[in-house]
């Protein structure tokens, strides 16, 4: 039996603006927080207000994988910012390398536009570590005591 690798189309929301609707809603399903807040986010970035992009693995023309840049994911350390935020692969698709391909994206991305270094909190540990990413400091988040990441 052969397997053949889908084929996967990394993007910027500014590559494609007409997805963001579609990518609020996607990203509010995975999440719980309202789609109003993720088109709020994504409008400002698109407007050319911030730099703090959307980041979207499509593969046939469906989201399969994404990630945001935010000032502030939830915690109380508002110093330590931006923030990756709402990292997401959908189930069938992860361990093809998404998640660090959409990663080393955004911090390419950001180094670019003078951004560095990004901030991430998570419970995960481990994964981050693969991709640069290195254990910061502990944080009071909305999910109480998180692990802080930086990416230099």
């Amino acid at each position: 039996m052969e397997y053949t690798m889908p084929n996967y189309t990394y993007i910027t929301l500014r590559d494609m603006p007409q997805l963001m609707e579609q990518s609020a809603n996607w990203f509010s399903s995975k999440w719980g927080v309202p789609t109003s807040a993720y088109i709020q986010c994504m409008q400002a970035y698109l407007c050319g207000e911030t730099e703090l992009g959307w980041y979207i693995c499509l593969c046939d023309g469906h989201i399969v994988g994404g990630l945001g840049v935010i000032e502030n994911d939830f915690h109380n350390r508002k110093d330590l910012a931006p923030n990756v935020c709402a990292v997401y692969t959908e189930k069938a698709h992860r361990g093809n390398g998404i998640a660090g391909k959409l990663l080393n994206m955004a911090v390419e991305d950001l180094r670019k536009k003078g951004i560095s270094p990004v901030y991430l909190v998570t419970d995960h540990t481990n994964f981050y570590e693969m991709y640069g990413w290195e254990f910061f400091c502990m944080v009071d988040s909305a999910d109480g005591l998180s692990r802080l990441y930086i990416h230099k």
